[in-house]
């Protein structure tokens, strides 16, 4: 069985700028560099024969390339606990539009439709129980801004759990349509 997402690789740039922010929360595991992304959709557990269709349906997938850029802070809370830290993005539309496509190439393949609304973000830290205190953090980086990169390209990628966490491995890449590399099947 395979454990896959459609995700976006931010620039090393952006990673290294969100890493230098990763502090002063208690409690908080922090993504290390290799688990930095922006999830388009999560799949979840498949077998080989259904990773090998949805991985020929996002071939089918078209886009143009788009702008983000980083927008603030935020978290999510489980059963009223804070759980995830996260930085947001913008715009959304563009991500919005692509996690749509993204989303129909999985269903053509028998996944089930996303269930969740979509929310754009970049995942900064867990917590397994209670963290310290967030407000801090969240006060000094309500203004989190960065320059503008490109998303030209996305990843079909793998989540392999192991003693240290998570890690992901990218299965295959799709490029924008008219960017150089793009397919043409």
């Amino acid at each position: 069985m395979y454990r896959l997402f459609v995700a976006i690789r931010p620039p090393a740039t952006i990673r290294s700028q969100l890493l230098a922010q990763m502090a002063g929360v208690p409690g908080a595991r922090w993504q290390d560099d290799g688990q930095l992304h922006l999830t388009l959709r999560f799949i979840g557990q498949v077998d080989r024969h259904q990773a090998d269709d949805i991985a020929d349906a996002l071939a089918g997938v078209r886009f143009q390339p788009f702008a983000l850029a980083l927008a603030g802070a935020g978290y999510f809370e489980r059963r009223g606990v804070v759980d995830t830290l996260w930085a947001g993005v913008q715009p959304r539309d563009p991500l919005a539009h692509l996690h749509a496509k993204v989303d129909r190439a999985c269903i053509s393949t028998g996944s089930a439709p996303e269930a969740r609304a979509y929310l754009p973000h970049i995942t900064l830290a867990r917590f397994s129980r209670h963290g310290g205190d967030i407000a801090p953090f969240l006060a000094l980086h309500a203004g989190l801004a960065s320059p503008a990169f490109t998303v030209d390209e996305f990843s079909l990628y793998e989540s392999r759990l192991g003693h240290a966490g998570s890690s992901y491995h990218a299965v295959e890449t799709y490029r924008a349509d008219g960017h150089p590399g793009a397919r043409d099947d």
